[in-house]
């Protein structure tokens, strides 16, 4: 089913593979919740909700596209929910879903028309390059931000190492390193449990006090957030007011632009070093009438899992970038999907014991997984202005924005720069200087918001 010999993997990797892609995002099951609650919404509705959207989304990614990636609530896309859309707007929590959902369906139609793929078909070569070495880049300074290895205050700064948290980073670092180096099997899944059982002493693996709340609770409380986007209160209040209607057009637009861009960096990041959407799979985008690629049947199970994850109550369901610590650890197909679903069901269950799983464990992997990432890099000409100017701003500004999708954005526009100034205009495709364009207009209209 999942043509294991034919993708050079077998079982017991995609198991690794799965188990370590959920370990390096797990923390979105309380985490997500924690955040949206917030809002009004209930945790234990926004907790189960988490869990059904990943485990439909990355189901859907790894029995229908045999790709072993991983959907879940994007982390920056429940903030800009909470935070924006809800406290700073104005926008109840069942408008704001109904928002998400109405987004999701948006990235249905642009995959069914697959205006998706023309657009990642569209990025010449050197950004794809660049993507996938910003997307390393990006995947490590998570793991040093949720260890706050690194302060971002007035001066960033290294962090003061007066405290068991960073203990316990710089001890699964040094594991990580050390096992990767001697080539172990499974080494950033090893090193991920053996730093979490360290931590149980230090103190740092602790559970999470929130996930204290039992599965019967959780489904009580769901019936609250379940298609709330279908009562009054949802999407037939986003139409009713005149003067609301802009800045409801403005935000679904900001919620498909990052979700959109957020999915096609992941899938070029990850897909293209290590073989899954190879060379082949293009050209069978371009002569299939229907979803025969892996990318086509990709983008299509990363489209519908926004509208089920908001019809069950959660923000923006996206593919997450921590799937790059599975393919590194060497899942190549579905079946690594299926294992992360399996994991998500089980967590509805051992919650507490999911939450206890520290940043300080799960860190190191990600750093790990983004300097094997960094390779992409090498291929760029970094001799070349015309070049080395878009994948300088599409490389580093992921990280420095905290999303795949700006630097996607300053990427696109300093390319475009370069270009008119070399007089190269016609190069350009068609689809990048319209994607580039509804970036500006983004960035604008996030002005104004």
């Amino acid at each position: 089913m999942f043509k294991l010999k034919e993708n050079k993997t077998t079982v017991s990797k995609e198991i690794v593979a799965g188990l370590t892609t959920f370990f390096a995002m797990a923390y979105i099951i309380v985490v997500n919740p924690g955040i949206l609650s917030a809002t009004g919404m209930e945790w234990g509705a926004v907790f189960l909700a988490t869990i059904i959207a990943s485990v439909i989304g990355t189901l859907v990614m790894g029995l229908v596209a045999n790709v072993p990636y991983a959907q879940a609530p994007g982390m920056g896309l429940n903030a800009f929910f909470t935070y924006t859309v809800v406290l700073g707007l104005g926008f109840t929590w069942q408008q704001a879903l109904s928002m998400v959902f109405i987004c999701g369906v948006i990235n249905i139609l642009i995959t069914v028309t697959k205006l998706r793929k023309y657009i990642i078909k569209s990025i010449p070569r050197s950004l794809q390059l660049a993507i996938g070495g910003g997307i390393g880049i990006f995947v490590a300074y998570i793991g040093i931000l949720n260890v706050k290895f690194v302060t971002l205050g007035d001066v960033p700064a290294i962090a003061t190492m007066n405290n068991n948290t960073i203990y316990l980073f710089l001890i699964g670092l040094a594991l990580m390193i050390i096992l990767n180096v001697l080539k172990v099997k499974g080494a950033i899944l090893i090193s991920i449990i053996a730093t979490t059982i360290i931590g149980i002493p230090m103190g740092v693996t602790v559970t999470s006090p929130d996930a204290t709340i039992s599965f019967g609770e959780a489904c009580r409380a769901l019936p609250s957030t379940f298609g709330a986007i279908f009562t009054s209160e949802g999407l037939p209040s986003l139409f009713t007011d005149a003067s609301k209607l802009p800045m409801v057009l403005i935000t679904i637009f900001s919620f498909s632009v990052s979700d959109t861009f957020d999915t096609i960096g992941t899938f070029i990041g990850t897909g293209r070093k290590s073989g899954i959407f190879s060379d082949e799979d293009e050209r069978t985008m371009e002569t299939s009438a229907g979803f025969k690629s892996k990318m086509d049947k990709a983008l299509f199970a990363d489209a519908t899992a926004t509208s089920i994850g908001a019809i069950f109550g959660t923000s923006n369901t996206t593919t997450f970038v921590e799937s790059s610590a599975g393919i590194e650890a060497g899942g190549r197909t579905g079946l690594t999907s299926v294992v992360v679903a399996a994991c998500f069901i089980a967590s509805a269950f051992l919650a507490r014991f999911v939450s206890a799983i520290p940043y300080a464990a799960t860190a190191p992997a990600l750093i790990m997984v983004g300097i094997m990432m960094l390779s992409a890099f090498k291929d760029i000409e970094w001799n070349s202005l015309e070049e080395a100017i878009p994948a300088f701003f599409a490389g580093i500004f992921m990280a420095l924005c905290y999303s795949i999708s700006y630097g996607i954005a300053m990427g696109f526009i300093t390319y475009c720069l370069v270009k008119i100034c070399r007089g190269k205009a016609k190069d350009i495709h068609p689809i990048l200087w319209v994607s580039t364009a509804l970036f500006i207009l983004n960035f604008v209209l996030l002005a104004v918001l």
